[in-house]
């Protein structure tokens, strides 16, 4: 029976550092903040991450974007509906880039042209979260 516990137990600690890794910002650059204004092209409720699709004039072409947010869940807990978001919709977003260069980032917030603020939980002054201080 000890036996059965403890290799619970390793299961359990095992699954739990999978689970914490699966949460890592490393893809994004959390010492730059870009401010994207554009058009939404889709608002993706989904599991595990949200997302917003949006076209952006840059440099006299339209750029897609598409940038991560947390879970629905969690955006349901800071006042986010599957319809706080609409295909068409002017916005302002800023996010954290992805350091490979590609048009994707890290959501940080974002203002609709109503004045509208919906926001992503994560500091709106770029420090970095799950960053290890050395």
């Amino acid at each position: 029976m000890k036996r059965l516990a403890l290799g619970a137990l390793a299961a359990s600690v095992a699954l739990a550092g999978s689970a914490l890794a699966h949460h890592s910002f490393a893809m994004f650059d959390q010492r730059r903040i870009m401010t994207l204004e554009g058009t939404v092209t889709e608002f993706q409720w989904t599991n595990p991450h949200a997302f917003i699709e949006m076209d952006v004039e840059q440099q006299g072409q339209v750029v897609h974007w598409s940038i991560e947010l947390n879970s629905p869940n969690n955006l349901r807990r800071q006042g986010w509906r599957r319809t706080s978001l609409r295909s068409g919709e002017r916005i302002t977003l800023r996010m954290n880039p992805l350091r490979e260069g590609h048009h994707g980032g890290l959501f940080l917030y974002l203002t609709k042209a109503d004045g509208t603020e919906l926001d992503s939980g994560l500091p709106r002054n770029g420090t970095p979260v799950n960053v290890p201080q050395l």
